[in-house]
């Protein structure tokens, strides 16, 4: 299959391809701790007696929420990246 067809690897262009939203939400948790995550995305489930089930559950049912999440998390892997030495 050509490369620069559409369909020849659907998840090549998205870069949370494969990406679980537990894993995301996972790694933000360990990476910012909740009182940060809750100040950067201002949502309930990240505020008031946060857990990542609560919060996979809103994220799940709220697609605003969950497009910021996912670019907070597509941020902190650019700047992870950025951070490694070459």
């Amino acid at each position: 299959m050509d490369p620069a067809e559409p369909h020849a690897n659907p998840g090549a262009r998205d870069p949370l391809h494969g990406v679980t939203l537990e894993r995301i939400v996972t790694e933000l948790q360990a990476h910012f701790g909740w009182p940060e995550l809750g100040d950067m995305v201002r949502i309930r489930c990240f505020q008031s007696d946060p857990s990542i089930g609560s919060s996979l559950k809103f994220l799940r049912r709220t697609p605003w929420a969950r497009s910021k999440v996912e670019a907070l998390y597509l941020d902190m892997v650019r700047d992870q990246a950025r951070q490694k030495p070459s």
